[in-house]
């Protein structure tokens, strides 16, 4: 694998919570698509390609903090980044 490919990559894991060690605001600026069990999800909190779960809100509960809750939810998950456009390379276990 190239130099150049591996950065057209997304990472194996990221978060959208700013409080979250896997944030990450300049990776989340290129757009990050994410597929999960066939299906392209626009609702993804958090991803891990190699553990094969995603995040995803439940609902509108929130914690005690404010924090909304969420779900694991398990299965396979591919990732591109958007900015790329048709033939991106997608990052899957």
């Amino acid at each position: 694998m190239t130099e150049e490919t591996k950065t057209d990559l997304p990472p194996d894991r990221i978060a959208i919570d700013p409080a979250s060690e896997f944030f990450n605001a300049d990776l989340l600026q290129r757009g990050i698509a994410i597929r999960f069990k066939g299906k392209q999800r626009r609702d993804i909190e958090e991803y891990c390609i190699s553990e094969g779960w995603v995040r995803v809100q439940a609902g509108k509960t929130v914690d005690r903090q404010g924090r909304p809750l969420t779900l694991k939810l398990n299965g396979p998950v591919e990732a591109w980044y958007e900015d790329i456009g048709e033939g991106a390379p997608i990052n899957k276990a």
